[in-house]
Order: structure tokens, then sequence, then C-alpha cells
């Protein structure tokens, strides 16, 4: 039994990883693309690739690639990867390497097949402002270097994993949360922490230091299907100096009625991950 089991074990993903060869292999490049497309548009996105074709020894690669909505692009990856690694099949475990860059940055990321599935995700370097969602979606000019890990492992009730985020230098300005105005402000450090746990999503923490005003941001949400309907249960805390307030006097009168004492504004955030409101 043992030796059956042995057998199994190591037949399985090795019979995966023949089939995703002789895909790749026999499958022409312009078909896989095609697919991919469909895919993204059954979601309600757009895939436009270029340079698109197969890479040695088992994946894909894209000079360009970028995924939109109706609203334009959310993101833009270069030299875009995706391929099959060799070595895990040894341990009986099939992973699939991603790779692209952004800007100057880069994205990596490895998804695990079988009877573990999961998946990680690290970006360094990446600057805000090359991420076309903030500008296109978020309508919002937002500045500074990200550094995001992320890990997820699927599983009844939604699974649990994790991510943390920081960004460096940033910048914001024109965010609204609905048709809410929020302060225009640069922040030193960006700090983040999110632990999903059978399919609620909690923030452990998330600060902003900026200069002249420290924001908080709390709560969860229960992850739905699509992901952007997901109902949003977060509470925001902002605490600026008088001479931050007093720049920005406009945007702090139309949040009075969220003040709860002197020099500190809490404010809940309601409605959708794609439609957040105040």
């Amino acid at each position: 039994m043992k030796r059956r089991t042995l057998y199994l074990a190591c037949g399985i993903p090795v019979a995966i990883a023949c089939f995703l060869f002789l895909t790749i292999l026999f499958v022409p490049s312009r078909s896989v693309e095609g697919l991919l497309t469909r895919i993204c548009a059954n979601a309600g996105y757009t895939l436009r690739c270029t340079g698109f074709g197969k890479s040695l020894p088992v994946g894909f690669s894209a000079r360009t690639l970028e995924l939109g909505s109706e609203k334009g692009a959310l993101l833009q990856l270069r030299d875009a990867k995706v391929r099959l690694e060799l070595l895990p099949l040894l341990t009986g475990k099939v992973a699939v390497a991603c790779s692209g860059g952004i800007g100057a940055g880069e994205v990596k990321g490895e998804v695990t097949l079988g009877k573990k599935p999961g998946w990680d995700l690290n970006c360094r370097g990446v600057r805000l402002e090359e991420i076309p969602f903030f500008k296109n979606v978020a309508e919002a000019n937002v500045k500074g270097e990200m550094r995001l890990t992320g890990k997820l492992t699927p599983g009844k009730g939604g699974g649990h994993g994790e991510m943390q985020l920081e960004v460096k230098g940033a910048e914001v300005a024109g965010v609204k949360v609905g048709t809410m105005p929020l302060p225009d402000a640069a922040y030193r450090e960006v700090r983040g922490a999110l632990s999903i746990d059978k399919g609620r999503a909690t923030l452990k923490s998330f600060t902003l230091n900026g200069d002249g005003i420290y924001v908080r941001i709390s709560g969860d949400t229960q992850l739905g299907k699509p992901v952007g309907a997901s109902p949003l249960n977060l509470t925001m805390e902002m605490m600026p100096k008088p001479s931050f307030l007093e720049r920005q006097k406009f945007v702090f009168l139309l949040l009075t009625k969220y003040q709860s004492s002197p020099g500190a504004f809490r404010i809940p955030i309601r409605g959708t991950l794609a439609h957040p409101t105040i």
C-alpha cells in the first residue's frame, strides 16, 4: 500500500506536468491567448498582449500585458512570464511561477496546484503611479514606492491567508470615498496587514503616518463573488494637527459630523469593495 501511495503521489504531478507540456507543445500560442482573453472577458475584464508566445522549457511569455475594464487599464506588465516549475515535481508538487515588471519594479508569484493549492505574491520597487488602476478607477493621484507580500491557501469556507503592505514616500491627492473627498496629504510611511480566514478579510492594521496627519483604518469584509461585491465594514480614524486642518479647512468642514473629539475624526466606510461609501 505504501508503494502504491508513493506511485500515486509522484504519478499525479508528473501526469499533470505532461499534460501541460503537451498542451504547450501542440496548441498554437494564438489559441492560448484567445482562451485567456475569453476567460478575462467572462469575468468582466479585457486582456491585451503584445509578443505573446511560448517560452522554454514549459511556459508562455508576453512583451507587454494589459488588464483592463470599461474604465480603462487596471494593470500593465512588461516581460510577463508564466512557466511550470520542474524541480518541485520531484517532491510531488505542481507549481506555476509568474513574473513581470511594473515600471522599474518587479512582481513575482507562484501558484501551487494539487492537494494543497495556494499562491504566493511578492512585489518590490513598484511605483504606485505606474499602476493605472488608481487614475482610471479610483480617479486619484497616488505616488510612492510599494512593497507587497501575500499568501493564500484556498479551502472550505474561503480558505486563509495574509498580506502585508509597505509604501514609502507616499503622496495622495484627489481621493474620494463615494462622493466624499478626503484630504490630500504626503505620508512618510504607510503600513498595512490583512488576514483572511474562512473568506473573511480583516485589516489587522493599516496606518498612514503623514506630515501633519495620522490615519488609521480598521474593520473587515466578507469576501464575495465577484470580489468587488464584498460588503465593507471599515472605520477610518483621522487625527490632523491644527496647522494641517487649517490648510484643508473645506474638506474637514464636510467631515464635521464625524468629529469624535477635538482634532479627531471617526468615519464609517460602508458600501462594497468596488463602490465604497461614507
